[in-house]
């Protein structure tokens, strides 16, 4: 089993910046990749980012350039960098995590508010 919870979120001006950050407790080994989604209000969850094990990321083309995924395996955590933060970003982003045998696991979400 494991367990991802997420931080970081808030209220932030156009422009600004915000780390988010998701812990990941549990069967640690077992994750694949780790990766960060969004929902926005009367949307579809959407992909935002995604590292693998082994360090490797991959972006969906909209955020490629000011968004940045990191992890730090000392603890646990994964991180999102997001900057030159738009209106259009605000949503509740969540954390996934993709572990062997096909499981797959979810955070609780953080919201995400861009408004002057």
């Amino acid at each position: 089993q494991v367990q991802l919870v997420e931080s970081g979120g808030g209220l932030v001006q156009p422009g600004g910046s915000l780390r988010l950050s998701c812990a990941a407790s549990g069967s640690i080994v077992s994750i694949k990749s780790m990766g960060w989604y969004r929902q926005a209000p009367g949307k579809q969850r959407e992909l935002v980012a995604a590292i693998t094990s082994g360090g490797s990321t991959n972006y969906a083309d909209s955020f490629k350039g000011r968004f940045t995924i990191s992890r730090d395996n000392a603890k646990n955590t994964v991180y999102l960098q997001m900057n030159s933060l738009k209106p259009e970003d605000t949503a509740v982003y969540y954390c996934n995590a993709d572990a062997v045998w096909r499981r797959e696991y979810w955070g609780q979400g953080t919201q995400v508010t861009v408004s002057s």
